[in-house]
């Protein structure tokens, strides 16, 4: 196989094992220290269809991540990578099995997986985040939307991140609340009011001052800016740093909300597979914006894939 490099680069690997998705990132590391992408890909894979209930990861989910992540092995070994890593989240946190997971995964294709908590997640997640703003953004309030969990970062100019993770990702909700195709208005309020007593707890000890900027990263967030924009195809130079505004976001969500998942199959800007999750995305979103007072919030397409690429440059460069 071909080894393709860039002059004298340096070209690093990632992967993030998530809930419901799986993500891979080739990139160069530029001179100001930015990444430029090589090669992406994204798989909803669904790794913790089942956890939040039964407490293990399932043979046939674990089959599914195993073989992506051995094509995915084929991919980043054509690169003349100076480093690479996989990470993973909350399902594999939280899964008794996930031992097998690792075993499985270091055995079949040649990834050391990383667990990572929530706390370290929103650490990564946040370098992804702001190697991506616009000018002027100084002090944000981050919002990461998983499968099974949901960051609230708050990061201020001088001072250490504040960072609080709720058990409460699109994945999870929909398992634990949301068993009716459409979801019944009973569920509907069972899940936002759920969202909203975690999420008010999760920040009740973060000020929130004035010029203080929510950014909302991960699958959901861009699903929503997309079908905002009622996008034919992803397109990442107009999802990244949208405005997603709260009226909006109300209108995705009473359209949404009202349909069944295959009603919803085909919706300009919903990614394929999202159909079933995206009702409690758009919960989420939505009741979270509303506990925090938030007329908008900005999207962005950057977020723990990209931190987990500049983390590892970071250490190399320590080492």
């Amino acid at each position: 196989m071909t080894r393709l490099s860039i002059g004298t680069s340096r070209i690093f690997a990632g992967i993030d094992i998530g809930t419901l998705t799986c993500r891979l990132l080739i990139a160069e590391l530029t001179g100001s220290g930015k990444l430029r992408e090589l090669r992406s890909d994204r798989r909803i894979l669904r790794l913790g269809h089942g956890v939040d209930r039964d407490g293990i990861l399932r043979a046939d989910a674990m089959g599914r991540v195993v073989a992506t992540l051995k094509e995915w092995r084929q991919v980043i070994d054509g690169y003349q990578v100076e480093a690479s890593t996989a990470v993973a989240t909350s399902a594999v946190r939280d899964a008794r099995n996930r031992e097998e997971f690792l075993s499985l995964v270091r055995r079949e294709a040649g990834f050391q997986v990383e667990i990572i908590s929530g706390e370290e997640e929103a650490r990564r997640t946040m370098l992804g985040i702001r190697s991506g703003l616009p000018s002027g953004v100084t002090d944000m309030l981050a919002l990461d939307i998983g499968g099974g969990s949901t960051e609230f970062i708050l990061d201020r100019s001088g001072r250490p991140p504040m960072v609080r993770s709720i058990d409460i990702g699109v994945v999870r909700l929909s398992e634990r609340l949301l068993h009716h195709d459409p979801p019944t208005p009973q569920e509907i309020q069972q899940a936002r009011e759920w969202v909203e007593k975690e999420s008010a707890a999760a920040v009740a000890d973060m000020p929130r001052t004035a010029g203080l900027t929510c950014v909302g990263t991960a699958g959901t967030i861009t699903s929503l800016a997309a079908m905002a924009q009622q996008l034919p195809a992803y397109e990442p130079v107009r999802i990244h740093n949208y405005v997603l505004k709260l009226e909006v976001l109300e209108a995705l969500e009473e359209q949404l909300l009202s349909k069944s998942k295959a009603q919803r199959e085909g919706l300009p800007g919903l990614e394929r597979g999202r159909e079933d999750v995206i009702a409690a995305g758009v919960i989420i979103v939505g009741t979270v914006m509303k506990t925090l007072d938030l007329s908008s919030v900005l999207v962005s397409d950057l977020g723990l894939r990209e931190g987990v690429l500049l983390h590892m440059a970071e250490r190399s460069t320590q080492a």
